[in-house]
């Protein structure tokens, strides 16, 4: 078995024992621009096109990260990059959950406390107890129902929170309100306190967070964004919190990242911003996953994770 690996930034040799060690006949080797040599499987991130371009012998790609956009989009730019029989997969969670709830769980619950209010008058020296809003008036939808948005949704519901979801298909998970389709975001929307995505890049969720969503939320609601800076129409936030519709973001992507220095979202008092941190591939776990998805293909199983590209997930 031969198994082909590419991320710009990750170390290949750690990859490269770590796959061996779990799949013993597996001979694990970090892709050249000259390696033209047969390969059944391929680990990438953000690969060049020459790497999978014309292998019909793959018999799967592992998508090293959470979302599967990038490749999709080189994909959509290059028809011939890879041929369309070959399975894409991605990592339906390494870790990334633990990491995911963390950071959506600090953020709702700073909104939630006002913490966010307290720095600006302790910035201003002013001791101002502000009231504390009744946790049932406190409705938090999470858009994007898939591996980490119901992690996410159930982390939220054990603190208390009315939880709702918005996907393409309806979700079933304890105690949180599904919503599916576009025929019912707006009532997903309306009654929404504070918004959390994580709705995959997808050509029909670009721009999603827009002036026409903001103005169906909550009045003072409270945007929180994790999944691709490619949702969010930028103006229509700055607007939004100028009017008072939205009291706050937290932004964990940007439509660019590195945010240039110049960019308005850096001197808005009402914007949090992360630098895409949210949640990392833990290579220990995602090697584990990736081999157990290997074993599954090697015996006539049905994989785990596989990406519908019509979709775009």
């Amino acid at each position: 078995m031969k198994i082909i690996f590419f991320h710009p930034e990750n170390e290949a040799r750690q990859w490269i024992h770590g796959l061996e060690q779990r799949l013993p006949t597996a001979r694990v080797r970090a892709w050249q621009p000259a390696d033209r040599q047969p390969a059944d499987y391929a680990l990438v991130w953000h690969p060049p096109t020459a790497m999978l371009a014309g292998r019909d012998d793959l018999r799967g790609v592992f998508i090293l990260g959470a979302g599967v956009d990038a490749l999709l989009n080189q994909l959509r730019q290059h028809p011939q990059m890879l041929p369309a029989g070959v399975p894409l997969l991605r990592l339906e969670d390494t870790g990334m959950a633990a990491q995911m709830i963390e950071y959506v769980v600090f953020a709702v619950l700073g909104y939630y406390r006002r913490f966010d209010e307290y720095r600006l008058l302790q910035a201003r020296q002013q001791w101002c107890e502000l009231p504390l809003a009744d946790k049932q008036d406190f409705t938090i939808g999470v858009a994007g129902a898939g591996v980490l948005g119901q992690q996410v949704a159930q982390a939220l519901v054990t603190l208390g929170f009315p939880v709702r979801c918005w996907s393409q298909s309806p979700k079933a998970i304890p105690q949180v309100t599904s919503f599916a389709g576009e025929q019912q975001l707006a009532d997903f929307l309306s009654g929404t306190r504070l918004l959390v995505n994580l709705l995959p890049n997808t050509p029909a969720t670009r721009g999603i967070l827009d002036a026409s969503l903001f103005r169906q939320l909550v009045r003072g609601a409270y945007i929180i964004n994790v999944g691709r800076g490619a949702h969010l129409n930028q103006p229509d936030l700055l607007a939004a919190i100028d009017s008072g519709q939205i009291a706050a973001a937290t932004l964990d992507v940007c439509a660019e990242e590195p945010l240039p220095a110049a960019d308005a979202l850096w001197h808005s008092p009402r914007v949090t911003l992360t630098p895409h941190i949210a949640a990392a591939t833990l290579p220990v776990l995602a090697m584990d996953n990736i081999a157990e998805n290997i074993r599954r293909i090697e015996n006539g199983l049905p994989p785990f994770g596989k990406v519908d590209r019509v979709k775009g997930y």
